[in-house]
């Protein structure tokens, strides 16, 4: 015998939510730099996946990005050049001394020589180099190498 049970409590569609915009951002474009994509649309946009996308333009790891202006979220679509083997979201977003920069890129990037984390300070959004630069700790958001 099947029992059927038709409750009011049990949703029939089970929505997925979005947790992490940035998280799900950089997963979606190490997805589509390991399938080899040359470029790929994300989505929600944000201020500070922005920040983020221009950190990595800046030192070459991605192409150009256009924002699309959909009336809602918005989208952002990127392009790829091959160079990023991976990037991440640290979270929760620690906070990090000017002292103690050294030891998170010791235990995040695979070396020394190359490599971003990129943080939150009262100065904007910016990698560890520039943080370092103007003398500023902040939180970490996340990496890219």
């Amino acid at each position: 015998r099947m029992i059927t049970c038709h409750s009011p409590l049990l949703p029939q569609s089970v929505k997925m939510v979005l947790m992490s915009a940035l998280a799900n951002a950089l997963r979606n474009i190490v997805n589509a730099e390991k399938r080899g994509k040359r470029q790929v649309i994300i989505r929600p946009s944000s201020k500070v996946i922005v920040k983020f996308l221009e950190t990595m333009m800046k030192h070459g790891y991605i192409g150009e990005f256009e924002i699309v202006d959909d009336r809602r979220a918005g989208k952002i679509v990127i392009e790829l050049t091959g160079r990023v083997n991976k990037c991440g979201v640290i979270s929760p977003r620690f906070d990090i001394a000017l002292d103690e920069i050294e030891q998170w890129v010791t235990d995040l990037l695979p070396s020394r020589l190359f490599g971003y984390l990129v943080l939150t300070t009262d100065q904007g959004i910016m990698d560890h180099e520039e943080a370092r630069r103007k003398h500023t700790g902040g939180k970490i958001l996340g990496f890219f190498y």
